[in-house]
């Protein structure tokens, strides 16, 4: 990253991302939206591994790792959503949370 940057701004950046993907999560209906705000929340916390990386031990990659690591399970947790989504959509003609509320086999 950048040497310009302090690390205030990279920390004030995840902040915002994170509490605006938590107010998505809490207030949102529909299952896209609420999956966008759990995907900004793993990104903010991204900019921190990131940041903490390069400002305590830029010689050193661990923060990249576990952003890559994050990355990965992102996707996968992204894919089993959706087609969960999918699933719900086909029962349900829908995918608001109020209308999902029985489970059936």
């Amino acid at each position: 990253m950048t040497e310009g940057i302090p690390l205030n701004y990279f920390l004030i950046l995840s902040t915002l991302m994170f509490f605006i993907g938590i107010y998505g999560f809490l207030t949102r209906r529909n299952l896209i939206t609420i999956l966008m705000s759990v995907e900004l929340i793993l990104n903010s916390v991204n900019i921190n591994f990131v940041a903490f990386n390069n400002y305590l031990y830029p010689d050193r990659l661990q923060g990249h790792f576990f952003t890559l690591f994050i990355i990965a399970v992102a996707a996968a947790e992204a894919a089993v959503a959706i087609a969960i989504i999918i699933n719900i959509y086909r029962n349900f003609k829908s995918i608001n949370v109020e209308d999902a509320n029985e489970m059936k086999y």
